[in-house]
């Protein structure tokens, strides 16, 4: 009898080959061990109100007034909902075809693009045309459709950040792409080296390979470095020299934990350089609300916006767009109320201040918290996390760990974070799901947890990694940089 079409042997060979260990083993293994009754603490993904966040108080209220739009109509109705939340609510009802619960444009509403596009000015100094931006499903979904616009079979490379988010390398996998991968530089702060960009793309074209696009994470994942102005000056400059697309994954530009080097676009430095390269390097930069100090993780809210990308293009992203009719109408006034937060003299100002602020104050303490406690560590060095949400520390596994991670058949770094997991519950995803330099292992773990639950959450790793240490360590060495 011959195989079924969803046999395993019979389907898509692409879907085998992509990966995404966020997700994966270690997360898999912790979601039993939390059936048992164990209590898992999910350092694995970037998911601020899965690990107590508490939600910002006016954007919900204004969604919640346009998901129940009765509610309006309620003469106690300024009893509940502030008077600005109410009217900023009316607005966005009056933005949609028929509320919530209608299909929008498959860009997006048009009124909330053009409040993208307001706050892209306020940002960078530079208008943009709202009919180039485009409301999504989260930053991933938008990412995915510019990569399958890009890709067109094997022999497209795409160049992205080793470590990198494994959003790209399972997408271009699923795609059937190839990643070009790029090092970022370990001992100088995970830095970008151009050198480095230019070797990569050379042994790609050796290969016969057509490197058309290049990502950057900016701050960030899982590394949390910020590039500064100067770095990315070159990367643009290396764009234009090489006829490369560049794909600004920003989603963490509210992420910042230091004063050094503060978050600056793609785009406003592409617009600072002028022509020629201000008119011919291909852009698409990306944002979302589930990161930031919003947080909004399950609302899938997301844009992407496109600079020097013709007509023709253009006009096939958007059919494609328009196969899944419209990204999800609440997420789209979630990103509205985002980029425009209540202003000074607004009934909600105050509070609104008084929470996001709180919430960037407490990030930036845990970075330091997280940092400063994996440095205190047997064998782990950590570099600070500038920006996002992750600390990438290394650890340094001893020779007879390597040869336990060989007899148990598992990646050393896996190796290690299962151990982790059993012992104290921490949910964390090993280096190699993001990729790492031949024989040297890390792991990623956000710094979300809360500021009151850290000290204690840095003890159990501490008492853990000394005590694998103790059982595993000889006088041959370590892996390390």
């Amino acid at each position: 009898m011959p195989p079924k079409p969803l046999d395993y042997g019979s389907i898509n060979e692409n879907v085998k080959k992509s990966q995404y260990a966020v997700r994966g083993e270690l997360y898999l293994r912790a979601s039993e061990l939390q059936k048992e009754g164990k209590k898992i603490i999910f350092t694995n993904v970037g998911n601020p109100h899965a690990l107590g966040q508490k939600p910002l108080s006016f954007p919900r209220q204004v969604v919640a007034l346009c998901q129940a739009p009765f509610l309006l109509d309620d003469p106690n109705v300024g009893l509940l909902f502030p008077a600005d939340a109410i009217a900023r609510a009316k607005h966005y009802l009056s933005l949609t075809s028929g509320g919530l619960g209608a299909y929008s444009d498959s860009r997006g509403l048009p009124g909330v693009r053009k409040e993208v596009a307001e706050f892209i000015l306020r940002r960078d100094g530079y208008p943009t045309d709202p009919e180039l931006i485009y409301l999504t499903d989260g930053a991933s979904k938008g990412v995915m459709q510019i990569l399958n616009t890009i890709i067109r079979g094997q022999d497209d490379g795409i160049l992205v950040p080793v470590p990198q988010y494994p959003l790209y390398s399972a997408t271009i996998a699923l795609l059937g792409g190839t990643l070009v991968p790029y090092y970022l530089e370990e001992t100088a702060n995970w830095g970008l080296d151009v050198n480095e960009l230019r070797q990569s793309v050379e042994q790609a074209r050796f290969k016969g390979i057509t490197v058309k696009a290049m990502v950057i994470i900016n701050p960030g994942n899982p590394t949390g470095q910020c590039l500064s102005e100067a770095n990315l000056r070159e990367v643009l400059q290396f764009c234009y020299q090489e006829n490369l697309a560049l794909l600004g994954d920003e989603v963490y530009q509210t992420n910042i934990y230091q004063d050094e080097r503060p978050f600056i676009s793609s785009r406003k430095v592409l617009m600072d350089l002028g022509p020629p390269i201000s008119k011919e390097v291909q852009l698409i930069s990306f944002h979302s609300v589930s990161k930031g100090y919003y947080g909004e993780c399950g609302q899938r809210g997301g844009y992407f916006e496109m600079t020097n990308i013709p007509p023709e293009t253009v006009d096939e992203i958007y059919k494609v767009a328009s196969i899944s009719l419209s990204p999800n109408v609440p997420a789209q006034i979630f990103m509205g109320v985002m980029l425009h937060p209540p202003q000074p003299g607004d009934i909600s100002y105050d509070k609104f201040v008084r929470e996001s602020t709180g919430i960037l104050e407490s990030l930036r303490r845990r970075a330091r918290l997280m940092t400063d406690g994996f440095n205190s560590c047997r064998n782990v060095v950590c570099n600070f996390t500038e920006g996002a949400m992750y600390s990438f520390p290394q650890i340094r596994l001893p020779p007879r760990a390597l040869e336990a991670a060989k007899q148990a058949g598992k990646v050393p770094d896996v190796f290690y974070c299962l151990k982790l997991l059993e012992a104290t519950g921490i949910s964390t995803v090993p280096g190699s799901g993001f990729g790492q330099r031949e024989g040297v292992f890390h792991l990623r773990t956000t710094i979300l947890p809360d500021e009151e639950d850290m000290p204690a959450i840095m003890d159990s790793f501490k008492k853990f990694n000394d005590e694998f240490m103790e059982q595993y360590e000889d006088n041959r060495g370590y892996s390390r940089l």
